[in-house]
């Protein structure tokens, strides 16, 4: 073979390589756009609600060949139960299941918003979904009723209802009761003992006041001794499990009538005046029964455990492994994290109990239960009515 045809082939082998190095390095690109893509879009779909579930989709809708036109809710046991057609669906289309996805709800919100107004609306609910020169918003099939604000969540509701019920200045009898009957919504449980070596009954966020001056000292006194704390487990479907009510059962005498506990110095004529408050605080979800003498010996032992742990924090690095303790000792009544806690004070061996106050921080007042004599069978805090849960 000459020079000639040598140099040929070399060229030929030469353009090979080329034209596969090009080939490769055109596919790498083509990959990389698409990750880019694939990225991008998972950058541009937004999340308006957290674990909104599955939701079942006219693929109509997802390709864009129709708009959104009708939204209805349906107990199918899939997803959250909500179902969307176009507006070009016909009966034939959606009864083929081929021409259905479930997809994230955050999926349909991205293709139209406005269904995030709706997401809480409960289970039969059948919208027609409306854009004209007004906006855009959902009218109500059954009730023809217009949903232009966004739909509250059920506990929301609930929970706004609960705090105009809370800290009136009596109940009925009859709610007491109902707050301590079991039922298919209300379980009773004792959640330890609480010792009162004085008699004196503090009201407390142990976490944040118990030995501090924002405790609440009530005006009546109990006799010295130990009694049991039973708290009011409420079973919420909207709300999961959380405590109704605590009580300190102070002997086993019959309830004649119940009144709002006065904190120490007030009488019941000053209720209303200024200056004059029946509640005490929570604001760590935490609430206790504690005797006086607990409370300052809750106080002295924190003063010095915050010197000796610079930086630490109460619960976390204290009460967390206390609270793990009595959930594993008890778990059925119980959520992870904080429920209720017998708590034995370091040195003395005196007890209290912590329990979680119902739907979190908020203002709280007590109620003495009194016998036919005037004398307290019990004090009773009010967390929650279980009606509106």
């Amino acid at each position: 073979m000459g020079l000639f045809g040598k140099k040929k082939e070399d060229k030929k082998a030469q353009s090979k390589a080329e034209q596969s190095a090009e080939k490769q390095a055109a596919e790498t690109l083509s990959q990389e756009k698409q990750e880019q893509t694939e990225q991008k879009e998972r950058q541009e779909t937004k999340v308006y609600i957290q674990g909104a579930g599955g939701t079942i989709v006219t693929k109509s809708i997802l390709n864009g060949t129709s708009k959104l036109k009708w939204l209805f809710r349906q107990d199918s046991g899939h997803g959250n139960g909500w179902v969307a057609f176009g507006d070009r669906d016909s009966q034939e289309y959606v009864n083929d299941a081929q021409n259905m996805e479930i997809v994230d709800f955050n999926t349909l919100a991205n293709i139209e918003p406005t269904v995030v107004n709706v997401f809480y609306m409960p289970m039969g609910s059948d919208l027609e979904f409306r854009c004209d020169k007004t906006g855009k918003y959902f009218v109500d099939t059954r009730t023809g009723k217009e949903i232009r604000e966004p739909v509250k969540h059920p506990a929301q509701i609930a929970f706004e209802k609960n705090l105009k019920f809370l800290n009136q200045e009596n109940y009925p009898a009859e709610f007491f009761e109902m707050l301590f009957t079991e039922s298919p919504k209300i379980r009773v449980v004792r959640a330890g003992e609480a010792d009162f070596p004085t008699g004196e009954v503090v009201l407390a966020d142990p976490l944040a006041y118990l030995g501090s001056q924002y405790e609440t000292v009530l005006d009546k006194r109990i006799p010295a001794g130990s009694y049991p704390v039973e708290l009011s487990v409420c079973l919420s479907r909207i709300a999961g499990l959380r405590f109704a009510a605590a009580r300190l059962s102070v002997s086993d005498n019959q309830v004649a009538r119940y009144e709002i506990a006065m904190p120490k110095g007030k009488k019941r004529e000053e209720l209303g005046m200024p200056g004059t408050f029946t509640f005490f605080g929570v604001d760590t979800g935490l609430a206790c029964f504690a005797d006086g003498k607990v409370s300052g010996e809750s106080r002295q032992f924190f003063e010095k455990w915050e010197k000796e742990n610079p930086g630490k924090n109460k619960y976390t690095d204290y009460f967390a492994a206390l609270f793990q303790e009595s959930l594993e000792a008890a778990p059925q009544f119980q959520n992870s994290g904080t429920s209720f806690l017998e708590w034995k004070l370091p040195g003395s061996g005196l007890r209290t109990v912590l329990f979680s106050s119902g739907m979190g921080d908020g203002i709280f007042s007590g109620y003495w239960g009194l016998d036919a004599e005037g004398k307290a069978a019990c004090l009773v805090v009010i967390f929650m009515n279980p009606e509106y849960f």
